[in-house]
């Protein structure tokens, strides 16, 4: 069963919806059967990289805050993220584009190592301060997942996985996700943000059911009238 999440690793809920989903499979008997994809989803396409600007400015610029209400927003923040086991650090997070991060996770999905990359993009992005437009820590972070770093960095010198990124952006306006974390599970059930681990096991229930039934008969794609059935004369 498939399990498709829409993502962006500049996104703090994401990271917060990762390990409550997480935390979801733990409980979930049928997670080794279970396909999990990461999709690409940009907040801010055209966000510019800016090392000099705190994530506290740049907050209450976008959203016409004032500093204080952005800090207050981050710590708000940072507890929830506490309250499942990770580590936020505002204070040293890096504005940054995050495409091409979103290019290195194409790439390691290719070596099915999507879950990886995300996981080490989120901990460099919110824990460590890293910029992650950046295109030597890319290649490190890459590296790290077992990627091989000359292959990242060739993949960053083109426009490689671009489209794939676009593509799978272009899905998510078809399907009408406006907002990230986004779970559609078995293409049929969705989950929208960083929900307890009780919705997301519930929704993994629901779905393993459904999907049990379908895949436990033959589903009739055309039918003839030549057959023969119960009352008919063969």
């Amino acid at each position: 069963m498939k399990v498709d999440i829409w993502s962006d690793v500049r996104c703090p809920f994401c990271y917060i919806g990762k390990r409550k989903f997480e935390k979801a499979l733990e409980q979930f008997p049928q997670r080794d059967k279970l396909e999990v994809e990461w999709h690409s989803f940009e907040l801010d396409p055209g966000l510019k990289t800016e090392t000099g600007v705190n994530v506290y400015e740049h907050l209450a610029r976008v959203k016409n805050i004032s500093p204080e209400s952005s800090i207050d927003l981050h710590g708000y923040v940072t507890e929830m993220a506490a309250k499942t086991g990770l580590e936020y650090n505002f204070d040293k997070a890096v504005i940054a584009n995050s495409f091409d991060a979103h290019r290195l996770v194409q790439l390691a999905k290719q070596h099915g190592l999507g879950d990886e990359a995300e996981e080490r993009l989120f901990k460099a992005y919110f824990t460590e301060g890293k910029d992650i437009s950046d295109h030597l820590t890319l290649i490190v972070l890459g590296n790290e997942i077992g990627l091989d770093g000359k292959q990242v960095k060739q993949m960053l010198d083109t426009d490689e996985f671009a489209d794939e990124v676009r593509y799978e952006e272009k899905q998510a306006r078809d399907i009408g996700i406006n907002g990230v974390p986004y779970f559609v599970i078995n293409d049929r059930y969705a989950v929208s943000g960083a929900r307890e681990p009780e919705v997301f096991l519930h929704a993994l229930q629901k779905s393993w059911e459904e999907y049990e039934q379908v895949n436990s008969r033959p589903v009739t794609i055309a039918q003839d009238r030549d057959i023969c059935a119960p009352g008919k004369a063969c």
